[in-house]
């Protein structure tokens, strides 16, 4: 997370941003509310479903991948990877954007 914003704290803001912009946004998993990884499944329907995932490079800058791929998954395989996610990390966060319109982009650089 941004520096100085704890895991819970973030979460809160990405839904409430959400809101505000009328995207169905919801916590469907909670982890550790101080230092839990997000992840950020994006559900855009017949376009399909990518899942972003924190990540840092060496250099230590924060930003986002997508765990599901380059190109959006069926609903089924991105569930099936947060799944997995979840079973290594108990801590793990996840969030679901209904974003139809495609609106909707992480808050950082996209890996």
């Amino acid at each position: 997370m941004a520096m100085g914003l704890t895991t819970s704290l973030w979460v809160s803001a990405q839904i409430r941003l959400c809101d505000r912009r009328m995207i169905p946004a919801v916590v469907v998993r909670r982890g550790d509310p101080d230092a839990g990884t997000v992840l950020v499944k994006v559900n855009r329907f017949a376009a399909g479903v990518t899942v972003f995932t924190q990540t840092s490079t060496l250099d230590g800058e924060q930003g986002w991948a997508r765990g599901t791929g380059a190109q959006p998954v069926p609903e089924a395989e991105a569930d099936a990877y947060i799944a997995r996610q979840v079973g290594r990390d108990p801590d793990v966060w996840v969030v679901e954007i209904e974003d139809q319109k495609g609106e909707w982009t992480p808050d950082g650089k996209v890996f």
